[in-house]
């Protein structure tokens, strides 16, 4: 009797054993499927990311190629015909120097990154917080300009403006950020506002604060992941916006970096290519700074921003 119980703890002993071992083999043939699945898929994004990449790679390769290499050697390294002298020849080869289009550039947008903050920031709060006539209807028709082609409303803008005196001016470009127009900005400041509890508004109003004490010491510093993240934005498209700066902007000494690119291609002469990427390469520079700058709040700002 003891002889077949020691046989039987021997045979359950040896089957939790095989089992360990079954699980073991199960555990590791899963750990090494998952570092093959991991492999394949960090190969194909480093293999997309070099995809992507590649343009500005041979944009940056090509500024230290003369005109006559950039399109004859398509490779990304200038070997022998490496020269620096494009970006001397870009800086000073049009009207002005190329710094004064960037100083244009730069007025334009912060005067347009401060004014779509306080507008829309504004619009925003009276959205989120405030009760008033047609508030639905208000936000509905604020929700549909989103989805309106600025080519729609460019001509009736320009007669405006025009009437205004305002052509050849920053004003067309900065005045309509201050009456919170953008209304993506609004909707991303609505949703972040909505998300702040009330208890806050409720705690400083028994204080004796009004709207414009709650908006100012309550409500902004506590959506500086939203305003940084529409700061950014506004920044990259203000700074990247070619088609409205060409039509409000007649005269070469308004002139910001996008328009000023563009006189550098010439229909009836030889375009001076290298001069152009050169610039090209030097106009990135802001706004790799300013992304750089204020990536950390725009990751936060689009994560805790949504629809609730």
């Amino acid at each position: 009797m003891a002889i077949d119980e020691t046989g039987t703890r021997a045979r359950v002993r040896d089957g939790r054993g095989d089992r360990d071992q079954e699980r073991a083999r199960r555990r590791e043939a899963a750990e090494r499927s998952e570092r093959i699945r991991r492999f394949f898929i960090h190969a194909g994004l480093i293999l997309f990311g070099l995809v992507m990449l590649y343009p500005l790679l041979w944009m940056l390769a090509s500024s230290f190629k003369p005109t006559e290499a950039i399109f004859r050697d398509p490779g990304l390294w200038p070997g022998a015909d490496f020269t620096a002298g494009n970006y001397g020849d870009g800086w000073t080869a049009l009207e002005y120097p190329f710094h004064h289009y960037v100083i244009n550039s730069l007025i334009v947008v912060g005067a347009s990154v401060v004014g779509n903050l306080i507008g829309c920031s504004m619009a925003a709060y009276a959205f989120a917080r405030l009760e008033f006539f047609g508030k639905k209807l208000f936000f509905a028709v604020m929700l549909m300009t989103i989805m309106l082609p600025v080519h729609v409303v460019i001509v009736p803008q320009y007669i405006l403006f025009a009437n205004l005196g305002w052509i050849n001016t920053f004003l067309p470009l900065i005045v309509p950020k201050l009456l919170a127009t953008d209304g993506f900005f609004i909707f991303l400041m609505v949703q972040f506002i909505r998300g702040l509890p009330r208890d806050l508004d409720e705690a400083a109003r028994i204080d004796g604060c009004g709207h414009v004490r709650i908006f100012w010491r309550i409500i902004m510093p506590l959506s500086l992941p939203a305003l940084a993240t529409t700061a950014i934005f506004t920044f990259i498209w203000t700074w990247n916006d070619f088609f409205a700066q060409l039509i409000f902007l007649t005269s070469p000494d308004m002139y910001t970096v996008p328009v000023a690119l563009r006189t550098f291609v010439d229909s009836t002469t030889q375009t001076s290519w290298g001069p152009l990427l050169a610039m090209s390469v030097v106009a990135l520079g802001p706004v790799f700074g300013f992304f750089l700058a204020g990536q950390r709040y725009l990751v936060r700002g689009i994560a805790t921003t949504g629809i609730k």
